[in-house]
């Protein structure tokens, strides 16, 4: 019986092993649960330079420089512990009016109900700052079908609900291709629809990215949707301050890093090369040479939402139908503690969306996602050390250089006011 017992033990253990093997490989969990496990710091693909704070003391002008934060050293423990924490909050959306190729009666609908639903459900809520909640618009270039619907956004961005910046989709692309598409775009964006804006130091229209299809840098096995290897070095030339695309968990192109704001770089030889980089930190204000900043939205595993009861699911900062944004999903986020290194009293939390899918616009755009903005509110009355920041996807850019500054107090840069031409 003793014997017989034990083979029962070791053949259900043997199963439920090899189900949790098939699991892992089915949801890529292989790719990034070691630095998820065991911490980012100890990731061997993410440089970790040494705060610098000798370079803040001698650059204070006018501005009040922090060269250390004391207490706490993550923010959640800063959040539990009721010590300062400013989080930033930006929801980056996959925009794509024409998803599915409906009916253009259908695209013009989602339109019109984002710029007109929007101001009126949220113009009422006010951040920390006392500013409305922020939506960056990702329009797609090869979905610029209808160029009014630029139009009708760069409004609803003007009345001060939020930005429009560059989504694509592509494939079997080439350099020369590729850099044509970002150029194009852009300068339509801009002289057309007086959308993006010009770079203060250099006069350059530059604009935020996210890729389609998650496939950065020629990173999917099979090598579709994409087809550049030195991705990250178009984005750059053509005026990319930096990319947003991360996390795609569970997709197979889904970094070892995570829960990080770092730089990258690429090459034509290497596929995937984003999966490398240089931890953004105090103190460090120059990035290494031909690098570009990537910042990557919360990837956690969901224990207390599971799969049958048992798998946890994972948590990746999207907003969809029927997982709309919550306190308790805002605890996760805390948790995964996006941060400049050095500065754990700012945290960044960079939501993703496909807000003009059927079932996910009536999340965005219904009391659920209300619910949420008036809880912020209540939470952050109950938390004098509590605060937070609806920004858009340059605002969470700029600030991210703020922190390596070592800003004392964070400061919203509006763009510079444009003229169409």
């Amino acid at each position: 019986m003793f014997w017989i017992i034990v083979g029962l033990t070791v053949t259900v253990l043997a199963f439920e092993t090899v189900v949790v093997a098939c699991v892992v490989r089915k949801k890529h969990l292989d790719r990034w649960l070691p630095s998820y496990l065991f911490g980012i710091a100890s990731c061997p693909r993410l440089n970790q330079p040494n705060i610098r704070t000798e370079t803040l003391e001698s650059s204070r002008d006018s501005e009040e420089i922090v060269t250390q934060v004391s207490g706490h050293r993550t923010p959640w423990e800063r959040y539990v512990n009721d010590e300062p924490l400013d989080v930033f909050i930006a929801v980056c959306d996959h925009f794509e009016p024409d998803n599915a190729r409906p009916a253009r009666h259908i695209a013009d609908a989602r339109i019109d109900r984002w710029c007109a639903d929007y101001p009126e459900l949220f113009g009422n809520f006010a951040d920390s700052s006392g500013r409305p909640p922020q939506h960056t618009f990702f329009y797609p270039q090869d979905e610029y079908f209808v160029p009014e619907y630029l139009d009708q956004l760069r409004d609803l961005c003007d009345a001060g609900f939020g930005d429009v910046e560059i989504h694509l989709h592509h494939d079997n692309d080439t350099e020369d291709e590729l850099c044509e598409k970002l150029e194009s775009f852009r300068d339509t964006l801009f002289h057309r629809h007086g959308l993006l804006r010009r770079d203060p130091n250099t006069g350059e229209i530059v604009y935020g990215f996210i890729h389609g299809n998650w496939a950065l840098c020629n990173s999917r096995p099979d090598g579709r949707w994409c087809g550049v290897n030195d991705e990250l070095t178009i984005l750059r030339k053509t005026g990319c301050y930096a990319d947003f695309t991360m996390p795609s968990a569970p997709d197979f192109t889904q970094t070892c890093i995570v829960n990080s704001v770092y730089y990258a770089s690429s090459d034509a030889k290497r596929p995937a090369a984003h999966d490398r980089g240089t931890a953004a930190v105090l103190g460090v204000t120059t990035p290494p040479i031909n690098h570009l900043l990537m910042v990557q939205g919360p990837l956690t595993l969901d224990w207390q939402n599971r799969t049958r009861g048992i798998m946890p699911r994972i948590e990746n900062g999207d907003l969809l139908h029927r997982r709309p944004p919550t306190m308790q999903r805002l605890e996760q986020w805390l948790r995964c503690g996006v941060h400049v290194g050095g500065r754990p009293d700012w945290c960044f939390i960079k939501l993703h969306t496909h807000g003009c899918k059927d079932g996910n616009i009536d999340t965005l755009l219904g009391e659920e996602t209300q619910r949420f903005h008036q809880a912020l509110a209540a939470e952050a009355s109950q938390r004098t050390n509590f605060r937070y920041h609806y920004v858009t996807a340059y605002e969470m850019a700029q600030l991210i250089h703020q922190a390596e500054r070592g800003a004392a107090v964070p400061q919203r840069q509006p763009a510079e006011v444009l003229t169409l031409a």
